[in-house]
């Protein structure tokens, strides 16, 4: 299904928001609030009061570990100090004593054997390093932000003292890039945790990160896993935090699980390769899609939450995205993501170099693939979800209606039931 014009196919593939007749193009999320620019982005009191003050109370994403009264001095703060750009160095350090002061108060608690509660507050800490480097952090080709790329050094040691803490253990590990080619790197991060105390090859999920959230923001999701068996392996995408993928060349994610793939493969015991799903989120649904098409034979399954893939990547959506619900601007983070120099830059030519309809991704037989997100999602169009039923392979999705990116909060009663049934119609290596 694709947006509604007249006529229609003069749009595909396009770059402007009109067709042939010169009529406006119609997003399902409709003109009203695809044309808006929404409240929060008046400044950081307009942020914190409008948007992320409701979710900080109730521990919801991306405030999730977290709890409300670490957060409420640090904004009352940058709302006095009239600090609103999310991007300045000045926002991020008001975030690190509060942090300093949780693991320090986690450190105290471990020394004293109360691994739980010493847990509970390294996480908290991790959420506040979290929201001080949002929106985006990158190192490929160069670390995009100093401050920004210090608090995530400081979230990752924290998160690895939580993670030694608990039953299933978190593992570091530094994959060979065995298909490393042109500016790829040579190592890819990835934390894997897996049942402790059982016998492996285990079921695994191979879960794929977004733009903002990275592999110490899935404690919540890498437990569910746990619990039913299952083993994880976290992996950051191109363009985002430390993914040694060139993030200029739109096949080097294709290269990047190969490599993954291959490696774990050769850990004998430890994965079911006949097991094997992945599970995008938000920016990583675009690679769960391309895994899906271009892996199909190495995974069981995959689900796209939230992905972009084509119209996501149209000149008349990235006009408007900068306004829409995602906290800061979207797309200078999008353009440094994807390798190109300047907004402009990328708002002219992504389409064409990395859309999976433009570069015939979707033409291809994919794997079993789950397409989830809001009807009304502002980040990444409902129309890519749909957009992927004219071509290749049956898929299958739950669209929910009225909500935004992801399809949050009833998205997950969708996405767990589906992954057990098809874990459960694969015989495995056992």
């Amino acid at each position: 299904m694709s947006p509604h014009t007249v006529p229609t196919q003069k749009n595909i593939g396009g770059i402007s928001g009109v067709d042939g007749t010169g009529q406006q193009r119609e997003w399902l999320m409709g003109r009203e609030a695809f044309e808006a620019t929404m409240p929060h982005h008046e400044g950081i009191k307009a942020l914190w009061e409008t948007k992320w003050k409701f979710p900080c109370t109730k521990s919801l994403y991306p405030f999730h570990d977290g709890q409300f009264s670490d957060f409420e001095p640090i904004f009352q703060s940058l709302i006095a100090r009239n600090v609103n750009d999310g991007t300045s160095a000045e926002y991020t350090s008001a975030f690190l004593s509060t942090a300093n002061s949780l693991e320090k108060q986690a450190d105290e608690l471990l020394s004293q054997g109360n691994k739980q509660k010493a847990s509970e507050l390294y996480l908290r800490a991790c959420t506040v390093l979290r929201i001080a480097r949002f929106p985006y952090i990158a190192s490929f080709p160069e670390i995009t932000d100093k401050t920004k790329w210090e608090a995530w050094e400081q979230q990752k040691k924290i998160y690895m003292k939580a993670g030694k803490t608990w039953e299933s253990p978190v593992e570091e590990v530094v994959v060979p890039h065995s298909q490393a080619k042109g500016r790829d790197r040579k190592g890819i991060p990835v934390y894997v945790r897996a049942p402790n105390g059982k016998q492996g090859p285990f079921p695994t999920v191979v879960l794929m990160t977004g733009l903002d959230g990275y592999r110490p923001d899935n404690t919540v999701r890498c437990d569910e896993f746990l619990s039913r068996g299952w083993a994880s392996v976290v992996v950051e995408i191109p363009g985002t935090a430390d993914c040694p993928a060139d993030s200029a060349d739109p096949e080097s994610p294709d290269r990047l699980w190969t490599s993954l793939l291959d490696w774990m493969a050769a850990e004998k015991g430890r994965f079911d390769m006949k097991k094997v799903m992945v599970w995008g989120l938000s920016s990583g649904g675009y690679y769960a899609v391309r895994i899906a098409h271009t892996h199909r034979e190495r995974i069981i399954g995959s689900i796209a939450q939230g992905a972009g893939v084509h119209y996501f990547y149209d000149r008349d959506w990235l006009e408007r995205a900068d306004g829409h619900e995602y906290p800061f601007k979207l797309t200078p983070a999008m353009a440094h993501k994807h390798g190109f120099g300047s907004v402009e830059e990328y708002k002219k030519g992504v389409q064409k170099k990395f859309s999976l309809l433009e570069t015939g991704i979707l033409k291809k037989e994919s794997a079993r693939l789950l397409l989830i997100n809001g009807t009304l999602d502002g980040l990444m169009p409902i129309e890519d979800s749909m957009l992927l039923f004219e071509h290749g392979s049956p898929k299958e999705a739950r669209f929910f209606t009225g909500a935004l990116h992801m399809g949050y909060p009833m998205a997950n009663s969708s996405v767990y039931p589906w992954m057990e049934s098809v874990m459960d119609s694969v015989q495995g290596s056992k």
